[in-house]
């Protein structure tokens, strides 16, 4: 669902780009992934402050999952998903992936209340903007009415009018 949705980067570089870009919210690692890999998906983890984790599908097994050959690392770069990938390894698993868990369930709901903040915050200003316009609106009739009852009285008022 992940690879259709668009939110995975496969392979080394995508990998990295996705990490140094601070897009990637978890990192996997295939089990017979070599050590100069495993090197350099901690390295990206720590550059770009996400979670990675060794599963234990091989390299054959991770690239059919996402329709490749083979794949020895992805990174998942949305936080959704990520999390209920963990949640299923913790499931299968909890004693090596509950901590990532756990993790990535702090992470997800900070972010899902930073959106939720950020639609309010939309909301509010759209909203701000239809008010301005409305009193906009209701200061310019306003001025019109007063401006008709001025000329109106101008014309019914004894003491301004020429006499003759």
């Amino acid at each position: 669902l992940a690879q259709k949705a668009g939110r995975l980067a496969v392979g080394e570089e995508p990998t990295g780009a996705a990490a140094r870009a601070r897009d990637a919210r978890l990192i996997l690692v295939a089990a017979d992934a070599a050590e100069n890999s495993v090197r350099r998906v901690r390295h990206f983890a720590d550059a770009g402050q996400c979670l990675w984790c060794r599963i234990g599908a091989d390299k054959d097994a991770l690239g059919r999952a996402v329709g490749r050959s083979s794949c020895a690392m992805l990174a998942v770069t949305d936080i959704g998903f990520a999390q209920s990938l963990v949640q299923k390894l913790a499931a299968l698993d909890s004693e090596t992936y509950q901590d990532a868990a756990d993790t990535l369930a702090v992470k997800a709901k900070r972010a899902r209340e930073r959106k939720e903040e950020q639609l309010r915050h939309e909301k509010n200003l759209r909203q701000g903007q239809l008010a301005h316009e409305k009193a906009v609106k209701r200061r310019a009739e306003r001025e019109a009415a007063e401006a008709e009852k001025a000329a109106a009285e101008k014309d019914t008022n004894p003491c301004q009018a020429e006499t003759v």
